[in-house]
């Protein structure tokens, strides 16, 4: 059953919304569309007074811990957290209260997958790949092929989005979550074919998010992934400053699907 999943993102202490693909080291080329007066545990708060499970909190870039324990504080065991991610802090982070954490750039080190690292993670996390969600957030390449980005998706690495390594990694994770990068923070459309091409692949939960603009978006992802795949909406969201989507239509939507 597809579901709205939402979203904290964090970058220097703030809740913000911004343009993925000007996520590199310079402020200068920074694209933000909204940044929010409200700290990370109102929305943490928020969402679990609406029952949104599996809402993920990304941390952009260093400085962002503190808000993100804030959030931890506010909603224990029902958050998962990502952003800086490794073996050495990953059961930390369990232990502050995360229900899951994500993690991505440390599984590419010099832009090539490490399966050392994957059983490094999972290890610290004791086997229990209940609590690990792999991000494979990607970039297009050509008309149907797309590469895992690390890095605040400025690095392309060797592991192309398909059947074949979706099946390698799922048997070390619980879910996925896989941001287009090219599409994150525009509003112009959710990356259609990719949507497909995930609900083909996975048999495990997985998360789609980047262009997501209207409430209608929710009925497009189910329609094109046959209920597989879950939707993360932002910058069009109400509650970050957008016009495109009511934050409580789409809670509503979640209720109607699950009725």
């Amino acid at each position: 059953m597809t579901r709205f999943r939402p979203c904290i993102d964090l970058h220097a202490g703030q809740v913000k919304q911004i343009v993925g693909g000007t996520l590199d080291s310079t402020s200068s080329s920074l694209q933000t569309n909204h940044v929010s007066q409200y700290p990370s545990a109102y929305f943490a708060q928020l969402y679990k007074d609406n029952g949104l499970k599996g809402a993920h909190v990304i941390m952009l870039g260093p400085g962002n811990e503190d808000a993100a324990k804030e959030a931890l504080r506010a909603w224990p065991n029902g958050l998962q957290v990502g952003g800086g991610i490794n073996d050495k802090n990953a059961k930390f982070w369990i232990d502050a209260g995360a229900e899951k954490i994500i993690i991505t750039s440390y599984l590419f080190p010099d832009a090539r997958f490490s399966q050392e690292r994957l059983d490094a993670v999972l290890a610290a996390l004791d086997g229990d790949k209940s609590k690990l969600v792999i991000d494979l957030s990607c970039r297009r390449r050509g008309n149907n092929s797309w590469y895992v980005a690390t890095n605040k998706w400025q690095t392309l690495t060797d592991m192309e989005v398909n059947q074949e390594s979706i099946r390698t990694l799922e048997p070390y994770c619980s879910e996925f979550l896989i941001h287009a990068a090219d599409n994150e923070g525009l509003q112009q459309g959710v990356d259609e074919k990719l949507v497909e091409r995930l609900a083909e692949w996975c048999s495990i939960p997985v998360t789609y998010a980047g262009g997501g603009r209207h409430l209608e978006d929710l009925d497009l992802v189910k329609r094109l992934s046959g209920g597989k795949v879950d939707l993360t909406i932002g910058s069009a969201l109400d509650c970050f400053g957008g016009s495109g989507v009511k934050f409580d239509d789409c809670v509503e939507w979640n209720k109607e699907q699950a009725a």
